[in-house]
Protein backbone atom coordinates (compact mmCIF):
# COMPACT_ATOMS: atom_id res chain seq x y z
CA UNK A 1 0.00 0.00 0.00
CA UNK A 2 1.56 3.28 -1.10
CA UNK A 3 -0.54 6.42 -1.60
CA UNK A 4 1.90 7.65 -4.26
CA UNK A 5 0.04 5.25 -6.58
CA UNK A 6 -2.64 7.95 -6.80
CA UNK A 7 -0.31 10.08 -8.93
CA UNK A 8 0.41 7.30 -11.39
CA UNK A 9 -3.29 6.50 -11.72
CA UNK A 10 -4.26 10.12 -12.31
CA UNK A 11 -1.42 10.51 -14.82
CA UNK A 12 -2.85 7.61 -16.83
CA UNK A 13 -6.49 8.68 -16.63
CA UNK A 14 -6.18 12.48 -17.07
CA UNK A 15 -2.57 13.24 -18.04
CA UNK A 16 -3.20 16.80 -19.26
CA UNK A 17 -5.60 17.93 -16.53
CA UNK A 18 -4.27 20.51 -14.05
CA UNK A 19 -2.89 18.88 -10.90
CA UNK A 20 -1.02 21.69 -9.12
CA UNK A 21 -1.71 25.38 -9.58
CA UNK A 22 0.14 28.37 -8.19
CA UNK A 23 -2.56 30.98 -8.03
CA UNK A 24 -4.32 31.09 -11.38
CA UNK A 25 -1.38 29.51 -13.23
CA UNK A 26 -1.10 25.77 -13.83
CA UNK A 27 2.23 24.58 -12.43
CA UNK A 28 1.89 20.88 -13.30
CA UNK A 29 -0.47 18.51 -15.02
CA UNK A 30 -0.93 15.04 -13.58
CA UNK A 31 1.61 13.71 -16.08
CA UNK A 32 4.07 16.39 -14.96
CA UNK A 33 3.55 15.81 -11.25
CA UNK A 34 3.84 12.04 -11.49
CA UNK A 35 6.99 12.34 -13.59
CA UNK A 36 8.65 14.90 -11.33
CA UNK A 37 7.92 12.97 -8.15
CA UNK A 38 9.18 9.73 -9.72
CA UNK A 39 12.44 11.41 -10.72
CA UNK A 40 12.84 12.97 -7.28
CA UNK A 41 12.24 9.56 -5.71
CA UNK A 42 15.01 8.12 -7.84
CA UNK A 43 17.33 10.95 -6.80
CA UNK A 44 16.56 10.55 -3.09
CA UNK A 45 17.57 6.89 -3.19
CA UNK A 46 20.24 6.95 -5.91
CA UNK A 47 22.03 10.29 -5.40
CA UNK A 48 21.45 10.76 -1.66
CA UNK A 49 21.65 7.09 -0.69
CA UNK A 50 18.45 6.94 1.33
CA UNK A 51 16.98 3.56 2.22
CA UNK A 52 13.42 2.41 2.86
CA UNK A 53 12.10 3.88 6.11
CA UNK A 54 14.56 6.79 6.29
CA UNK A 55 13.02 10.12 7.28
CA UNK A 56 12.92 13.16 5.01
CA UNK A 57 11.61 16.46 6.38
CA UNK A 58 9.94 19.24 4.42
CA UNK A 59 10.45 22.75 5.79
CA UNK A 60 8.94 25.26 3.38
CA UNK A 61 5.93 27.45 2.86
CA UNK A 62 3.09 26.15 0.74
CA UNK A 63 4.44 25.93 -2.79
CA UNK A 64 4.30 23.37 -5.65
CA UNK A 65 7.64 21.80 -4.74
CA UNK A 66 6.20 20.87 -1.36
CA UNK A 67 3.66 18.51 -2.90
CA UNK A 68 6.19 17.15 -5.39
CA UNK A 69 8.62 16.37 -2.57
CA UNK A 70 5.98 14.81 -0.35
CA UNK A 71 4.84 12.29 -2.94
CA UNK A 72 8.44 11.62 -4.00
CA UNK A 73 9.23 10.68 -0.40
CA UNK A 74 6.40 8.18 -0.35
CA UNK A 75 7.21 6.80 -3.81
CA UNK A 76 10.76 6.15 -2.60
CA UNK A 77 9.53 4.21 0.43
CA UNK A 78 10.62 6.92 2.86
CA UNK A 79 8.84 8.63 5.75
CA UNK A 80 7.72 12.24 5.39
CA UNK A 81 8.26 14.64 8.29
CA UNK A 82 6.31 17.80 7.37
CA UNK A 83 7.48 20.68 9.61
CA UNK A 84 5.71 24.01 9.93
CA UNK A 85 8.13 26.49 8.42
CA UNK A 86 6.97 29.16 10.86
CA UNK A 87 8.57 27.37 13.79
CA UNK A 88 11.63 28.78 15.52
CA UNK A 89 14.92 27.20 14.32
CA UNK A 90 15.36 25.56 17.72
CA UNK A 91 11.93 23.99 17.42
CA UNK A 92 12.76 22.78 13.91
CA UNK A 93 16.05 21.35 15.21
CA UNK A 94 14.17 19.41 17.89
CA UNK A 95 11.79 17.83 15.36
CA UNK A 96 14.63 16.92 12.99
CA UNK A 97 16.69 15.41 15.78
CA UNK A 98 13.86 13.54 17.44
CA UNK A 99 12.66 12.04 14.15
CA UNK A 100 16.19 11.13 13.04
CA UNK A 101 15.70 13.07 9.81
CA UNK A 102 18.44 12.41 7.23
CA UNK A 103 17.51 14.96 4.54
CA UNK A 104 15.56 18.20 4.59
CA UNK A 105 13.85 19.72 1.57
CA UNK A 106 13.40 23.46 2.08
CA UNK A 107 12.97 26.70 0.12
CA UNK A 108 15.18 29.75 -0.23
CA UNK A 109 13.30 31.59 2.52
CA UNK A 110 14.29 29.01 5.13
CA UNK A 111 17.50 27.65 3.63
CA UNK A 112 19.86 29.60 5.90
CA UNK A 113 18.16 28.53 9.12
CA UNK A 114 17.86 24.89 8.06
CA UNK A 115 21.36 24.60 6.58
CA UNK A 116 22.83 25.87 9.85
CA UNK A 117 21.51 22.73 11.53
CA UNK A 118 23.79 20.42 9.52
CA UNK A 119 26.42 19.30 12.03
CA UNK A 120 24.15 20.26 14.92
CA UNK A 121 21.45 17.65 14.33
CA UNK A 122 23.43 14.35 14.30
CA UNK A 123 21.17 12.49 11.86
CA UNK A 124 20.97 15.33 9.30
CA UNK A 125 23.14 14.60 6.24
CA UNK A 126 22.14 17.25 3.75
CA UNK A 127 19.67 20.01 2.83
CA UNK A 128 18.09 20.35 -0.60
CA UNK A 129 16.82 23.80 -1.54
CA UNK A 130 13.86 23.85 -3.92
CA UNK A 131 14.03 25.34 -6.43
CA UNK A 132 17.79 25.27 -6.82
CA UNK A 133 20.66 23.37 -8.37
CA UNK A 134 20.46 20.41 -5.95
CA UNK A 135 16.73 20.16 -6.60
CA UNK A 136 17.35 20.24 -10.36
CA UNK A 137 19.95 17.51 -9.96
CA UNK A 138 17.41 15.28 -8.24
CA UNK A 139 14.87 15.99 -10.96
CA UNK A 140 17.38 14.83 -13.56
CA UNK A 141 17.70 11.39 -11.92
CA UNK A 142 16.22 8.27 -13.52
CA UNK A 143 12.70 7.57 -12.29
CA UNK A 144 12.60 5.65 -9.05
CA UNK A 145 10.19 2.72 -8.79
CA UNK A 146 7.30 2.91 -6.37
CA UNK A 147 8.42 1.00 -3.29
CA UNK A 148 5.85 -1.36 -1.83
CA UNK A 149 4.91 -0.49 1.74
CA UNK A 150 2.78 -2.40 4.22
CA UNK A 151 -0.38 -0.74 5.54
CA UNK A 152 1.18 -0.56 9.02
CA UNK A 153 4.41 1.11 7.84
CA UNK A 154 4.94 4.74 8.86
CA UNK A 155 4.22 7.33 6.16
CA UNK A 156 3.97 10.68 7.97
CA UNK A 157 5.36 11.82 11.34
CA UNK A 158 2.84 14.38 12.51
CA UNK A 159 4.38 16.54 15.22
CA UNK A 160 2.01 18.19 17.65
CA UNK A 161 2.14 21.93 18.14
CA UNK A 162 3.91 21.54 21.44
CA UNK A 163 1.75 23.84 23.56
CA UNK A 164 2.66 21.77 26.64
CA UNK A 165 6.25 20.57 26.69
CA UNK A 166 8.13 19.17 23.71
CA UNK A 167 6.03 18.13 20.69
CA UNK A 168 5.40 14.44 20.13
CA UNK A 169 5.50 12.78 16.73
CA UNK A 170 2.29 10.90 15.98
CA UNK A 171 3.26 8.05 13.67
CA UNK A 172 0.72 7.99 10.85
CA UNK A 173 0.79 4.86 8.74
CA UNK A 174 -0.27 4.35 5.15
CA UNK A 175 -3.43 2.72 6.52
CA UNK A 176 -4.14 5.81 8.66
CA UNK A 177 -3.84 8.12 5.63
CA UNK A 178 -6.03 5.89 3.49
CA UNK A 179 -8.72 5.59 6.16
CA UNK A 180 -8.76 9.36 6.76
CA UNK A 181 -9.20 9.93 3.03
CA UNK A 182 -11.98 7.34 2.64
CA UNK A 183 -13.75 8.77 5.69
CA UNK A 184 -13.66 12.20 4.08
CA UNK A 185 -15.58 10.82 1.08
CA UNK A 186 -18.04 9.07 3.38
CA UNK A 187 -18.81 11.93 5.76
CA UNK A 188 -17.64 15.28 4.40
CA UNK A 189 -17.75 15.57 0.62
CA UNK A 190 -17.77 13.47 -2.53
CA UNK A 191 -15.02 14.95 -4.72
CA UNK A 192 -14.54 14.83 -8.49
CA UNK A 193 -11.70 15.68 -10.84
CA UNK A 194 -13.51 18.93 -11.68
CA UNK A 195 -13.06 20.19 -8.12
CA UNK A 196 -10.18 21.97 -6.41
CA UNK A 197 -8.77 22.59 -2.96
CA UNK A 198 -7.20 25.88 -1.92
CA UNK A 199 -4.21 25.27 0.35
CA UNK A 200 -4.08 28.51 2.33
CA UNK A 201 -3.26 26.92 5.71
CA UNK A 202 0.06 25.09 6.33
CA UNK A 203 0.40 21.84 4.40
CA UNK A 204 2.36 20.43 7.32
CA UNK A 205 -0.79 19.81 9.33
CA UNK A 206 -4.55 19.61 8.85
CA UNK A 207 -4.73 21.34 5.50
CA UNK A 208 -2.25 18.87 4.03
CA UNK A 209 -4.23 15.94 5.36
CA UNK A 210 -7.48 17.28 3.89
CA UNK A 211 -5.66 17.66 0.59
CA UNK A 212 -5.05 13.91 0.30
CA UNK A 213 -8.63 12.88 -0.62
CA UNK A 214 -8.66 15.63 -3.24
CA UNK A 215 -5.45 14.29 -4.75
CA UNK A 216 -6.87 10.78 -4.66
CA UNK A 217 -9.84 11.96 -6.76
CA UNK A 218 -7.79 13.98 -9.22
CA UNK A 219 -8.90 17.42 -8.03
CA UNK A 220 -6.57 20.40 -8.49
CA UNK A 221 -4.39 21.55 -5.58
CA UNK A 222 -4.30 25.36 -5.66
CA UNK A 223 -1.54 27.16 -3.75
CA UNK A 224 -2.13 30.90 -3.21
CA UNK A 225 0.73 33.10 -4.40
CA UNK A 226 0.41 35.19 -1.23
CA UNK A 227 1.11 32.10 0.87
CA UNK A 228 -1.78 32.89 3.18
CA UNK A 229 -5.33 34.11 3.54
CA UNK A 230 -6.12 37.12 1.37
CA UNK A 231 -9.73 37.92 0.54
CA UNK A 232 -9.06 39.59 -2.81
CA UNK A 233 -6.81 36.75 -3.93
CA UNK A 234 -9.32 34.08 -2.88
CA UNK A 235 -12.09 35.94 -4.70
CA UNK A 236 -10.00 35.92 -7.89
CA UNK A 237 -9.17 32.23 -7.50
CA UNK A 238 -12.86 31.40 -7.11
CA UNK A 239 -13.33 32.91 -10.54
CA UNK A 240 -10.63 30.63 -11.97
CA UNK A 241 -11.14 27.26 -10.24
CA UNK A 242 -14.41 25.38 -9.85
CA UNK A 243 -15.69 23.34 -6.94
CA UNK A 244 -13.24 24.92 -4.52
CA UNK A 245 -12.89 23.73 -0.92
CA UNK A 246 -10.53 25.07 1.70
CA UNK A 247 -9.60 24.34 5.27
CA UNK A 248 -9.80 27.27 7.67
CA UNK A 249 -9.16 27.46 11.38
CA UNK A 250 -11.92 29.32 13.25
CA UNK A 251 -9.80 32.48 13.37
CA UNK A 252 -9.47 32.30 9.58
CA UNK A 253 -13.22 31.83 9.14
CA UNK A 254 -13.82 34.97 11.20
CA UNK A 255 -11.41 36.93 8.99
CA UNK A 256 -12.88 35.63 5.75
CA UNK A 257 -16.45 36.43 6.81
CA UNK A 258 -15.53 40.08 7.39
CA UNK A 259 -13.26 40.57 4.36
CA UNK A 260 -15.03 43.02 2.02
CA UNK A 261 -13.40 41.61 -1.13
CA UNK A 262 -14.63 38.13 -0.37
CA UNK A 263 -18.01 39.11 1.03
CA UNK A 264 -18.84 40.89 -2.23
CA UNK A 265 -17.37 38.17 -4.50
CA UNK A 266 -19.16 35.64 -6.69
CA UNK A 267 -19.18 32.56 -4.41
CA UNK A 268 -20.80 30.15 -6.85
CA UNK A 269 -17.53 28.21 -7.23
CA UNK A 270 -17.09 27.84 -3.47
CA UNK A 271 -17.92 24.25 -2.56
CA UNK A 272 -16.97 23.71 1.09
CA UNK A 273 -15.23 25.50 3.93
CA UNK A 274 -13.85 22.84 6.23
CA UNK A 275 -13.17 24.22 9.67
CA UNK A 276 -11.68 22.81 12.84
CA UNK A 277 -8.59 22.88 15.01
CA UNK A 278 -10.12 25.04 17.75
CA UNK A 279 -13.42 26.24 19.15
CA UNK A 280 -15.78 27.88 16.68
CA UNK A 281 -17.96 30.22 18.66
CA UNK A 282 -21.64 30.33 17.83
CA UNK A 283 -21.80 34.05 17.03
CA UNK A 284 -18.88 33.76 14.59
CA UNK A 285 -20.37 30.70 12.88
CA UNK A 286 -23.81 32.28 12.51
CA UNK A 287 -22.26 35.38 10.95
CA UNK A 288 -20.19 33.24 8.54
CA UNK A 289 -23.26 31.22 7.56
CA UNK A 290 -25.02 34.47 6.76
CA UNK A 291 -22.15 35.46 4.46
CA UNK A 292 -21.32 32.17 2.73
CA UNK A 293 -24.45 30.10 3.20
CA UNK A 294 -24.49 26.47 4.39
CA UNK A 295 -21.16 25.57 2.79
CA UNK A 296 -19.51 24.66 6.07
CA UNK A 297 -18.40 21.28 7.37
CA UNK A 298 -16.76 20.95 10.74
CA UNK A 299 -14.15 18.30 11.43
CA UNK A 300 -13.04 17.39 14.94
CA UNK A 301 -9.89 15.35 15.12
CA UNK A 302 -6.29 15.28 16.28
CA UNK A 303 -2.96 14.50 14.71
CA UNK A 304 -3.11 11.16 16.49
CA UNK A 305 -6.26 10.24 14.56
CA UNK A 306 -5.73 12.42 11.53
CA UNK A 307 -8.61 14.87 11.66
CA UNK A 308 -11.14 12.05 12.03
CA UNK A 309 -13.23 11.75 15.20
CA UNK A 310 -16.55 13.50 14.59
CA UNK A 311 -18.03 15.76 11.96
CA UNK A 312 -20.81 18.33 11.69
CA UNK A 313 -22.09 18.04 8.14
CA UNK A 314 -23.22 20.70 5.72
CA UNK A 315 -26.74 19.32 6.13
CA UNK A 316 -26.54 19.92 9.88
CA UNK A 317 -25.44 23.50 9.28
CA UNK A 318 -28.32 24.03 6.86
CA UNK A 319 -31.08 22.49 9.01
CA UNK A 320 -32.28 25.76 10.53
CA UNK A 321 -35.76 24.37 11.27
CA UNK A 322 -34.44 21.79 13.72
CA UNK A 323 -35.52 22.73 17.27
CA UNK A 324 -31.97 22.22 18.55
CA UNK A 325 -30.19 23.83 15.60
CA UNK A 326 -28.17 26.27 17.69
CA UNK A 327 -27.10 23.53 20.10
CA UNK A 328 -25.96 21.43 17.17
CA UNK A 329 -23.98 24.34 15.74
CA UNK A 330 -22.14 24.47 19.06
CA UNK A 331 -21.34 20.76 18.86
CA UNK A 332 -18.67 18.98 16.81
CA UNK A 333 -21.20 16.62 15.27
CA UNK A 334 -21.48 12.87 15.32
CA UNK A 335 -18.86 10.08 15.16
CA UNK A 336 -17.31 9.54 11.77
CA UNK A 337 -17.93 6.38 9.77
CA UNK A 338 -14.59 4.70 10.53
CA UNK A 339 -14.35 5.20 14.30
CA UNK A 340 -16.01 4.44 17.62
CA UNK A 341 -16.22 7.33 20.07
CA UNK A 342 -16.93 7.21 23.81
CA UNK A 343 -17.21 9.69 26.68
CA UNK A 344 -15.89 8.21 29.92
CA UNK A 345 -15.19 8.98 33.57
CA UNK A 346 -11.80 8.80 35.27
CA UNK A 347 -12.02 4.98 35.39
CA UNK A 348 -12.84 4.83 31.65
CA UNK A 349 -16.45 3.86 32.36
CA UNK A 350 -18.99 5.05 29.80
CA UNK A 351 -21.05 8.06 30.80
CA UNK A 352 -24.70 8.60 29.83
CA UNK A 353 -25.83 11.39 27.53
CA UNK A 354 -25.46 14.79 29.08
CA UNK A 355 -22.61 13.89 31.44
CA UNK A 356 -19.17 15.37 30.81
CA UNK A 357 -16.07 13.23 30.56
CA UNK A 358 -12.99 12.51 28.46
CA UNK A 359 -13.41 11.69 24.76
CA UNK A 360 -11.98 8.34 23.66
CA UNK A 361 -11.71 7.03 20.10
CA UNK A 362 -10.58 3.88 18.32
CA UNK A 363 -10.48 2.69 14.73
CA UNK A 364 -8.08 2.00 11.89
CA UNK A 365 -7.47 5.73 11.46
CA UNK A 366 -5.89 6.01 14.93
CA UNK A 367 -2.09 6.10 15.07
CA UNK A 368 -0.20 3.03 16.33
CA UNK A 369 1.79 5.30 18.66
CA UNK A 370 4.21 8.17 19.11
CA UNK A 371 7.61 8.04 17.42
CA UNK A 372 10.29 6.80 19.82
CA UNK A 373 8.07 7.40 22.83
CA UNK A 374 6.81 4.08 24.26
CA UNK A 375 5.69 5.49 27.61
CA UNK A 376 3.66 8.29 26.03
CA UNK A 377 2.19 5.74 23.59
CA UNK A 378 1.14 3.40 26.38
CA UNK A 379 -0.50 6.26 28.27
CA UNK A 380 -2.35 7.65 25.25
CA UNK A 381 -3.55 4.27 23.94
CA UNK A 382 -4.30 2.48 27.21
CA UNK A 383 -7.03 -0.10 26.92
CA UNK A 384 -6.87 0.07 23.13
CA UNK A 385 -8.52 3.50 22.96
CA UNK A 386 -6.92 6.86 22.15
CA UNK A 387 -7.39 9.12 25.16
CA UNK A 388 -7.75 12.50 23.51
CA UNK A 389 -7.49 14.69 26.59
CA UNK A 390 -10.57 16.53 25.34
CA UNK A 391 -13.59 16.92 27.60
CA UNK A 392 -17.09 16.67 26.19
CA UNK A 393 -20.56 15.17 26.37
CA UNK A 394 -22.95 13.45 24.00
CA UNK A 395 -26.55 14.55 23.73
CA UNK A 396 -29.46 12.14 23.33
CA UNK A 397 -29.11 12.28 19.52
CA UNK A 398 -25.42 11.36 19.55
CA UNK A 399 -23.99 14.84 18.91
CA UNK A 400 -20.78 15.51 20.77
CA UNK A 401 -20.16 18.89 22.36
CA UNK A 402 -16.63 19.69 23.48
CA UNK A 403 -16.15 21.73 26.59
CA UNK A 404 -12.38 22.03 26.83
CA UNK A 405 -9.11 20.24 26.92
CA UNK A 406 -8.92 18.42 30.26
CA UNK A 407 -5.96 20.62 31.23
CA UNK A 408 -8.10 23.74 30.70
CA UNK A 409 -10.74 22.70 33.23
CA UNK A 410 -10.88 25.14 36.16
CA UNK A 411 -12.02 23.95 39.61
CA UNK A 412 -13.10 26.94 41.69
CA UNK A 413 -14.64 26.50 45.11
CA UNK A 414 -15.08 22.79 44.34
CA UNK A 415 -17.06 23.54 41.18
CA UNK A 416 -15.98 22.48 37.69
CA UNK A 417 -15.93 25.39 35.25
CA UNK A 418 -15.29 24.89 31.54
CA UNK A 419 -13.74 28.08 30.11
CA UNK A 420 -15.35 27.64 26.71
CA UNK A 421 -18.88 28.26 28.00
CA UNK A 422 -17.67 31.43 29.71
CA UNK A 423 -15.99 32.54 26.48
CA UNK A 424 -19.20 31.90 24.54
CA UNK A 425 -21.11 34.12 26.97
CA UNK A 426 -18.58 36.96 26.80
CA UNK A 427 -18.49 36.91 23.00
CA UNK A 428 -22.13 37.97 22.95
CA UNK A 429 -21.00 41.42 24.07
CA UNK A 430 -20.69 43.52 20.87
CA UNK A 431 -17.47 45.18 22.06
CA UNK A 432 -15.65 41.84 22.52
CA UNK A 433 -13.64 40.72 19.47
CA UNK A 434 -11.89 37.73 21.07
CA UNK A 435 -11.55 36.20 24.50
CA UNK A 436 -9.61 33.50 26.32
CA UNK A 437 -10.56 32.37 29.82
CA UNK A 438 -8.21 30.45 32.08
CA UNK A 439 -7.60 29.78 35.76
CA UNK A 440 -5.07 31.12 38.25
CA UNK A 441 -4.18 29.88 41.73
CA UNK A 442 -6.42 31.37 44.40
CA UNK A 443 -5.81 30.83 48.15
CA UNK A 444 -9.54 31.03 48.93
CA UNK A 445 -11.16 29.26 46.00
CA UNK A 446 -8.35 26.97 44.82
CA UNK A 447 -8.57 28.52 41.36
CA UNK A 448 -10.33 31.58 40.03
CA UNK A 449 -11.22 32.58 36.50
CA UNK A 450 -9.47 35.33 34.55
CA UNK A 451 -10.79 36.51 31.17
CA UNK A 452 -8.37 38.01 28.66
CA UNK A 453 -10.37 40.28 26.36
CA UNK A 454 -9.51 41.73 22.94
CA UNK A 455 -11.91 44.66 22.36
CA UNK A 456 -13.57 44.99 18.97
CA UNK A 457 -11.87 47.40 16.57
CA UNK A 458 -13.00 50.98 17.15
CA UNK A 459 -14.94 50.09 20.29
CA UNK A 460 -14.36 51.25 23.83
CA UNK A 461 -13.32 48.38 26.12
CA UNK A 462 -16.41 47.09 27.89
CA UNK A 463 -16.61 47.70 31.62
CA UNK A 464 -16.36 44.82 34.09
CA UNK A 465 -19.99 45.41 35.00
CA UNK A 466 -21.03 45.02 31.35
CA UNK A 467 -19.02 41.83 31.04
CA UNK A 468 -20.51 40.47 34.25
CA UNK A 469 -23.96 41.19 32.85
CA UNK A 470 -23.15 39.34 29.61
CA UNK A 471 -22.15 36.33 31.69
CA UNK A 472 -25.16 36.44 33.98
CA UNK A 473 -27.51 36.39 31.00
CA UNK A 474 -26.20 32.97 29.95
CA UNK A 475 -24.27 31.16 32.67
CA UNK A 476 -24.41 30.59 36.42
CA UNK A 477 -23.17 33.34 38.73
CA UNK A 478 -20.25 31.29 40.07
CA UNK A 479 -18.82 30.96 36.56
CA UNK A 480 -18.16 34.68 36.16
CA UNK A 481 -14.48 35.61 35.86
CA UNK A 482 -13.01 37.29 38.93
CA UNK A 483 -10.69 39.38 36.80
CA UNK A 484 -10.82 40.94 33.33
CA UNK A 485 -7.65 41.82 31.42
CA UNK A 486 -7.53 43.68 28.12
CA UNK A 487 -5.06 42.79 25.36
CA UNK A 488 -4.50 43.92 21.79
CA UNK A 489 -4.29 40.27 20.69
CA UNK A 490 -4.28 36.78 22.18
CA UNK A 491 -1.12 34.66 22.04
CA UNK A 492 -1.40 32.04 19.30
CA UNK A 493 0.81 29.29 17.95
CA UNK A 494 1.77 28.82 14.32
CA UNK A 495 -1.59 27.22 13.49
CA UNK A 496 -3.69 30.05 14.89
CA UNK A 497 -4.67 28.26 18.11
CA UNK A 498 -4.77 30.33 21.26
CA UNK A 499 -1.93 29.27 23.59
CA UNK A 500 -3.53 29.45 27.01
CA UNK A 501 -0.34 28.10 28.58
CA UNK A 502 1.27 31.50 28.08
CA UNK A 503 -1.65 33.19 29.81
CA UNK A 504 -1.54 30.72 32.70
CA UNK A 505 2.22 31.18 33.04
CA UNK A 506 1.76 34.94 33.17
CA UNK A 507 -0.81 34.62 35.95
CA UNK A 508 1.35 32.27 37.99
CA UNK A 509 4.31 34.62 37.69
CA UNK A 510 2.40 37.51 39.21
CA UNK A 511 2.87 37.97 42.92
CA UNK A 512 -0.61 39.46 43.26
CA UNK A 513 -3.52 39.94 40.84
CA UNK A 514 -3.71 43.48 39.46
CA UNK A 515 -6.07 45.86 41.21
CA UNK A 516 -6.83 48.56 38.67
CA UNK A 517 -9.66 49.92 36.56
CA UNK A 518 -9.38 47.05 34.06
CA UNK A 519 -10.20 44.45 36.70
CA UNK A 520 -13.37 43.31 38.33
CA UNK A 521 -13.06 41.09 41.39
CA UNK A 522 -15.75 39.12 43.13
CA UNK A 523 -16.18 35.67 44.58
CA UNK A 524 -17.30 32.69 42.51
Amino acid sequence: MNVSAWLARNARQRPEDPAIAEGERVHATWRDWAGRSAALAGGLRGQLGLATGDRVAIVMRNRPEYLEAQFAIWQAGLVAVPVNARLHPEEIAYVLGHSGTAVVVTDTEHAEDVTSLVGTVPSLRTVVVAPGKDWDRLLAAPDGPRIDRRPEDPAWLFYTSGTTGQPKGATLTFRNLLMASLSYFADIDPISSRDSILQAAPLSHGSGLYGLPHIARGATSVLPVSGGVDGAEIAALLGRWSGMSLFAAPTMVRRLATDPDLVSADLSNLRTIIYGGGPMYLADLQHALGVFGPKFSQIYGQGETPMTITGLSKADHADVTHPRHEQRLQSVGTPRTDVEVRVVDEQDHDLPAGEIGEVLVRGDVVMPGYWEAPEATAEALRGGWLHTGDVGAFDEDGYLTLHDRSKDLVISGGMNIYPREVEEALLHHPAVEAVAVTGRPDPQWGESLVAFIVPAAGAEPPTPAELDAACLERIARYKRPKDYRFLTSLPTNNYGKVVKRELRDQLRAEAEPPQDHTSSTHGP
